[in-house]
């Protein structure tokens, strides 16, 4: 392919008959995907726990399942942003790996617990140690991928998390059979989930690079080809220094407020779906089993329907309907788990599980990559996503909240409450992007002339949204 090499600002022209896009994705992906694994193994492993009698060996009482999800989010969503300015100064080769190690090695102390505060305490530390990894891998995909190829490589790394949610439904079938009155099943559980997660944070540290031009596997022209990348369609700048100033630069006006909106509401089916589809399969009545083993099948569907999507999002270019796309899905199932008699209708009941996890991932992906195809700054980018990321997580704590008891076996006060932030979030994700599209029209109606988001080299746009070629990524 031909590319570009960058020496300071300036671009000079040189055939470069290399792929590096498929070159950083066949050697850096591959450790980024497994510890988004790790990731969200440790995070949805208490809810496979739970279903092989967790709480009743550790004598919960009432709400303390709900609340032990609930209060998880709170350092969860408060150190997003701080952890990920750090992976802005310090790279994403020593916080990802770093929190990686420390909250698997938290994850498999688990099994030790004898009490709810014993595992509440460590849960608190947990939240704090995989607070920022979504965000920071966010980030620091920005910095390898143009903003026409975030969208599905953010969704094959996401993807990996419904993967491991598979994964951990089958490591939870297996485990849940043995009979062992010294360590039981939940017990393995996290000593399997939490030992992987150590092993493979412990790889990352040695095979992560912190940006494309000091990536040990590419060559000299390989690296100034991955930075002429960046130049034309991702970032103003490359490997720009540390700066509070420019991170916090875009904190203002009215679509910074739509941004925090968006990212508060979609997440929260994404919670409820997560935390809790083994508790919504296993009130169709099945045993604890076969409750692991069918949820499964939603979370791989839902899977191919993440890669599908967003692979179209990258394709056309487009955001805002395809976010919309996926909240109508989800909101589907919803409705249907809200408005059936779960008991005599399991096929329907089911199914609706599938709409659940196909539609209510995919908003995590192209919402984050949306807000970053239209953020040239790399320090912005950092704390933007910290924050958003953040706020998402906090999101979560609406589910947990809703999600008691006493609303079993219907739980339609927490289907409810999901149902009506999905729907703000179709009416703030449609407004922002008709205000952006139409933004674009009357650039082009000045210009005199059609130009899109990829046809002028964003290296270019030093002035940002007020350079006459700025048009945004809708």
């Amino acid at each position: 392919m031909s590319s570009e090499t960058v020496h300071k600002d300036k671009i000079i022209t040189e055939p470069v008959d290399l792929d590096v896009a498929k070159v950083e994705e066949g050697q850096n992906y591959a450790a980024v995907d497994k510890q988004s694994e790790r990731s969200y193994v440790d995070r949805s492993n208490l809810g496979n726990a739970k279903t092989d009698k967790l709480d009743t060996d550790l004598h919960f009482k009432g709400n303390e399942y709900s609340l032990l999800i609930l209060l998880f989010y709170i350092p969860f969503g408060l150190c997003d942003l701080p952890l990920n300015l750090l992976t802005k100064l310090w790279s994403g080769r020593v916080m990802l790996p770093t929190l990686m190690v420390t909250w698997g090695s938290l994850a498999l102390v688990q099994c030790a617990t004898k009490n709810f505060g014993g595992l509440l305490a460590i849960r608190l530390l947990l939240g704090v140690c995989e607070a920022g990894f979504f965000a920071g891998v966010v980030f620091y995909l920005t910095l390898f991928y143009t903003r026409g190829e975030l969208g599905f490589r953010l969704a094959i790394f996401f993807g990996s998390a419904l993967l491991a949610a598979a994964f951990s439904g089958l490591i939870s079938y297996g485990v849940f059979r043995i009979e062992d009155q010294a360590v039981k099943g939940w017990m393995w559980l996290f000593i399997i989930e939490g030992g992987l997660t150590v092993i493979v944070g412990t790889v990352a540290f040695f095979w992560l690079p912190s940006a494309a031009e000091h990536a040990w596997f590419l060559t000299g022209k390989e690296k100034a080809a991955a930075r002429a990348r960046s130049l034309r369609d991702g970032s103003r700048c490359v490997g720009s220094e540390f700066s509070l100033k420019r991170a916090f630069g875009t904190w203002r006006g009215w679509r910074f407020a739509g941004w925090c909106v968006i990212a508060f509401t979609y997440p929260v089916a994404f919670s409820t779906t997560s935390n809790f589809l083994p508790q919504i399969v296993q009130r169709l009545g099945y045993s604890t089993v076969k409750t692991n083993l069918w949820t499964v099948a939603p979370n791989a569907v839902g899977f191919v329907v993440l890669l599908t999507v967003a692979k179209s999002s990258d394709y056309f270019r487009e955001r805002t309907y395809h976010i919309i796309f996926s909240l109508c899905l989800s909101l589907t199932g919803m409705i249907i788990l809200a408005s059936i008699d779960v008991l005599g209708n399991k096929g329907i009941a089911y199914f609706a599980c599938f709409l659940m996890a196909a539609g209510s991932y995919i908003p995590s992906v192209l919402v984050h990559s949306w807000h970053n195809n239209n953020n040239l700054e790399e320090n912005s980018r950092s704390a933007t996503t910290g924050l958003l990321v953040g706020l998402g997580n906090l999101a979560g704590i609406l589910s947990a909240a809703t999600f008691r008891v006493e609303y079993a076996p219907a739980y339609r006060p927490t289907l409810i409450a999901t149902s009506c932030c999905n729907v703000s979030c179709i009416g703030f994700t449609l407004a922002m992007g008709l205000w952006m599209k139409r933004q674009n029209a009357m650039r082009d109606a000045e210009l005199g002339a059609v130009i899109r988001a990829g046809d002028v080299d964003t290296s270019s746009l030093v002035d940002g949204e007020k350079s006459p070629n700025w048009r945004f990524f809708t």
